[in-house]
């Protein structure tokens, strides 16, 4: 449930509605963990199996992100006949400690031949283009450098 966030002296305008995301991550074994939101959700990560490691899950979440984004709108015109989006970047360690620099989102989708393909084909750049600078919050996120703070409790 949202709450308001207030401070004194703030129009309503001026206050925010908080709405708050959150996983929990336990351990299953050394280097294995799964994560699961409060819906019931969960995915196990590691680093060095066949499982998606972390840095795989932060992009699989660049990916998700846009994909709600792109496909909610173009499916109401048509349904794909494919939708593949492919997110990829450089992992490196430089003076900034680890990092990914160069995030590309590659989308490869396809719409049928016609009226319904046409009109999805005709919003498909502008969607995209939207869920990159308006939309997609992980996307978003990543590009506006958001403050992580850690606690030991």
């Amino acid at each position: 449930m949202p709450v308001i966030c207030e401070a004194g002296g703030m129009s309503e305008e001026q206050q925010h509605v908080r709405d708050e995301r959150s996983v929990t991550l336990t351990r299953d074994s050394v280097g294995r963990y799964t994560v699961r939101n409060g819906r019931g959700g969960s995915i196990t990560t590691s680093s060095g199996t066949d499982e998606l490691s972390p840095v795989e899950l932060l992009l699989a979440g660049v990916a998700g992100c846009t994909a709600v984004d792109v496909d909610t709108v173009t499916s109401r015109r048509a349904e794909p006949e494919s939708f593949e989006i492919e997110v990829s970047a450089d992992k490196v360690k430089d003076e900034n400690g680890n990092h990914l620099n160069d995030i590309e989102i590659t989308f490869r989708v396809r719409f049928p031949e016609g009226e319904s393909g046409d009109a999805a084909r005709k919003i498909l750049p502008s969607l995209v283009r939207r869920s990159h600078e308006e939309f997609c919050t992980v996307s978003r996120t990543i590009m506006l450098s958001a403050d992580v703070s850690a606690t030991i409790e």
